[in-house]
């Protein structure tokens, strides 16, 4: 009875000891906190009790009406609001606060945090924090003796030292990742002695991090200071004494190397470690053979020097994941001795490793789930042994020098296989049907290599599949109509191949954003087969046999970037339709039978900014001629260049000045047609053209002088026209085109040529002028031709009057009358007037 009367007095005092709710104060005192950080909204939450406050009971309030930052620019920052509060379950107090939103040009307030005496988390993310309030710095919240933890990252604080921080020594945790701190670290942090989590990551603080206060904080033992500019030695003695380190991140900044300390070895043992930057000549350092518990390693991009280091998996058997991707690793793959159960992620990558995969390479990893090989230079045929890599969710063979054929049964019970990609190797034989079965698979690339026969008609039933490329093959046959069913597939690239016969019917896919097709035999019509390819970006049929107009629908390919259709037989008309593109960047119909006028709407090259920053990273390369060179342009390139190619064409009429208008335009190929006209005098706002080329045409007039403005031009040609006057000044670009540019003019005159003007010539003629028009304006006529006429009509006049003298004796007799009367006159007025001549001396 005693003892049972003992225990209920004993749950009765716990139950009364109990607090059910935060307690008031603190409760108001977040009221308040939330207000200051609401601008002042005074909204209160749905739930009294403090203590199981979250986001959504202020969703609709003040709070959740913030606009969101532009988390998106940094890296490890959220981009959604958060609010939590907990309370310790006896006392009631307010123990974690956390706050997550946008505020905007924060000066922070500290003196609100003091009624949570007994506060343990707080968490100020987000919020846009670039300063304190006059005299409410760091040094304020150390009068809260129980804070263990603080969370400033993501916020724009960019200066420490000056605000009081290092008056927090009871921290066990402080993150200041993602602000704008700079400078060098304070001394004073050095006293912050119970310190075991610290993260600095995405500032840019600088120093060399061996005299930094960090190497005084031994009680670390999660230390990130990646992305920044500290200067850190690669044999990492200065923390040799963290005996409690387990995890470390120096990536993203100034490595270099260090002359090692004999029989010195680090008292650590690392779980994480994480180091990049190259480093010339750079080996492994000496602590790495002292570790023993690691579980995550990345030595990426150091340019390691020497052989696959086997012995790091030797020494850590419970080692998950090793990234050595980017370094100068050569020699033979070894493998260490025993099977490594534990290692998940192995990345090897743009190494120099030769020779070929030991063919017991399965049977060390049986439990790889991602495996990255590329861009090495391993030889011979993929061994049977990756059959036992049933895990595998990553492979990545490509660009290697491997050969032979693919096993049919290799990949058969890889079932979670999603990215395969065995791309720029030299494997030949027939693509197996055993790939049919990898239902999880979202990318298949075989592209660059010797494979031959017809695509499996299997590969319709992949229906993850989201890209598939085997572009540069020897693959014959025709398109298998089970493509057209893969729903989820964005890019198709089968380019470069022995493809024959006309293209699927239901072959438009409604995610398919680029479709390679290009250097095949394919032929039939374009008129109804990508009439609903809405998501469209590239477009790429050059170079293959496809007849009939462009057709219509064209324009309903809204995001149209890339259209490249040379080297067919496409007769007709351009479209006008073509015209309603506005995000078009390159047009290619060159090499075709097109004919008619060029469309004034025609447009190439977006002005937008957001045409340039939203291209799929995915972007496969394209082929385009420039300065008449057939170049391959990789996505990185892609995302500037603009040009229209209609060269080699049956196009009339005069170039349209509106073309003048294109002025991000870098490549306009007109050449082969047979335009007429004069070359548009506002070609002179084509300011971004590298390359020119009108050759081959019917066009007339002058060579714009104001041409010479255009100051990237590196490539222009007008040869083979009936062009005339002076060529354009030697200034600038043009002082570096040769004769050839201008060649087949026999009007122009003008260096380089070697004709030169006449001074006499107007050089404003702009066509050959007549010799009659010539004559006139000489101002005078052809004496030659005078004198001749002259003779001759007389001549004529004399024999006329003989004629009729000789035929009529009455106008004969008449004549002889006439004749004798006028001399007799004659003779007796010289009788008359002979005397009167004398007197005046003239006889």
């Amino acid at each position: 009875m005693r003892f049972a009367l003992m225990v209920s007095t004993i749950v009765l005092v716990v139950l009364l000891g109990t607090c059910h709710g935060c307690l008031e104060h603190e409760r108001n005192a977040l009221l308040q906190l939330f207000s200051y950080f609401a601008n002042g909204s005074s909204y209160i939450p749905n739930t009294a009790d403090c203590c199981h406050w979250r986001f959504p009971d202020f969703y609709e309030g003040a709070l959740g009406k913030l606009p969101l930052s532009e988390c998106a620019l940094k890296p490890t920052c959220s981009c959604y609001h958060n609010i939590f509060v907990d309370c310790n379950d006896t006392a009631g107090r307010v123990t974690d606060l956390v706050l997550d939103f946008m505020i905007g040009d924060l000066y922070l307030n500290t003196s609100l945090f003091l009624p949570f005496k007994g506060l343990r988390n707080l968490e100020l993310t987000g919020l846009e924090i670039v300063g304190f309030a006059e005299n409410e710095g760091f040094h304020k919240l150390s009068k809260l003796k129980n804070l263990e933890s603080l969370d400033l990252s993501c916020n724009r604080l960019s200066i420490v030292s000056s605000e009081g921080l290092c008056e927090l020594r009871h921290l066990r945790s402080l993150s200041l990742s993602n602000n704008d701190l700079n400078g060098s670290l304070p001394w004073c942090l050095a006293n912050m002695t119970f310190l075991q989590n610290l993260d600095l990551s995405y500032n840019q603080i600088s120093g060399d991090i061996s005299f930094s206060p960090i190497k005084n904080l031994t009680s670390i033992q999660w230390l990130d200071v990646s992305w920044n500019r500290f200067k850190v030695p690669i044999p990492l003695a200065l923390f040799f004494n963290h005996s409690r380190l387990r995890y470390l991140d120096v990536r993203e900044n100034e490595l270099y190397a260090q002359r090692e300390v004999k029989d010195l070895s680090p008292k650590f043992q690392l779980e994480t470690l994480l180091m990049s930057s190259p480093v010339k000549n750079a080996t492994y350092p000496e602590f790495l053979y002292h570790q023993h518990s690691l579980r995550e390693v990345n030595l990426s991009h150091i340019q390691f020097v020497g052989e696959f280091p086997y012995w790091l998996l030797e020494n850590n058997t419970d080692l998950e994941t090793l990234l050595l991707s980017n370094n100068s690793l050569s020699g033979p793959l070894q493998l260490p001795i025993y099977p490594h159960v534990s290692l998940s992620t192995l990345d090897i990558s743009r190494n120099s490793i030769h020779g070929h995969i030991p063919s017991e390479f399965g049977e060390r990893f049986p439990q790889l789930t991602n495996l990255n090989m590329s861009t090495n230079a391993l030889n011979d045929s993929i061994p049977s042994s990756f059959g036992m890599l049933t895990a595998l969710t990553v492979l990545d063979l490509s660009n290697n020098k491997l050969c032979g054929g693919i096993e049919e049964g290799l990949f058969m019970n890889m079932k979670t296989l999603y990215f395969l990609n065995l791309g720029g190797n030299q494997i030949s034989g027939n693509i197996p049907d055993s790939l049919s079965h990898l239902f999880y698979l979202n990318v298949l690339d075989i592209s660059h290599n010797n494979l031959s026969g017809h695509i499996p008609e299997g590969i319709g039933s992949l229906s993850s599949l989201q890209i598939l490329d085997l572009s540069k093959n020897n693959l014959s046959g025709h398109i298998p109509e089970g493509i057209g069913s893969l729903s989820s597939l964005q890019i198709l690239d089968l380019s470069k191949n022995n493809l024959s016969g006309p293209l699927p019917t239901n072959f438009c896919l409604p995610q398919m954003s680029q479709l390679k097709l290009s250097n095949n035999k394919l032929f039939g019509s374009l008129t109804e087969v990508f009439c609903d390819c809405r998501s469209l970006i590239t477009l790429d049929l050059g170079h293959n046999h496809f007849t009939s107009n462009i057709p219509d629908w064209i324009h309903r390919c809204s995001q149209l970037k890339f259209l490249l259709l040379s080297h067919n037989n496409l007769q007709g008309k351009i479209p006008i339709q073509l015209c309603a593109l506005d995000q078009l960047n390159l047009i290619d119909l060159s090499n075709n039978n097109l004919l008619g006028r060029i469309l004034p709407c025609l447009r190439a090259g977006s002005n937008s900014v957001e045409a340039i920053i939203t291209l799929s990273e995915e972007q496969r390369p394209l082929e385009f001629t420039e300065k008449n060179l057939s170049q391959i342009y990789q996505a990185s390139i892609l995302k500037y260049i603009s040009g229209i190619d209609l060269s080699c064409n049956n196009l009339t009429g005069e170039i349209p000045p509106e073309i003048g208008n294109l002025s991000k335009i870098q490549v306009l190929n007109l050449s082969y047609n047979s335009l007429t006209g004069p070359i548009p005098v506002m070609f002179v706002n084509l300011k971004q053209i590298e390359s020119l080329d009108l050759s081959y045409n019917k066009l007339y007039g002058q060579i714009p002088s104001q041409l010479t403005e255009l100051t990237f031009l590196s490539a222009f040609s007008v040869a083979h026209n009936n062009l005339s006057g002076v060529t354009p000044a030697q200034n600038f670009q043009f002082a570096t085109f040769n004769e050839s540019s201008y060649e087949g003019n026999p009007l122009l005159c003008g260096k380089p040529l070697p004709k030169r003007c006449d001074d006499r010539e107007p050089s404003s003629l702009s066509m050959p002028r007549t010799e009659e028009e010539s004559k006139e304006d000489n101002g005078f006529m052809d004496m030659e031709a005078f004198y001749v006429s002259f003779l001759v009509s007389h001549v004529m006049v004399l024999l006329v009057i003989a004629a009729v003298l000789y035929i009529n004796p009455y106008w004969r007799r008449l004549c002889f009358a006439f004749i004798e009367a006028t001399t007799s006159n004659f003779y007796y007025f010289l009788l008359d007037h002979l005397p009167l001549l004398s007197k005046f001396g003239l006889s």
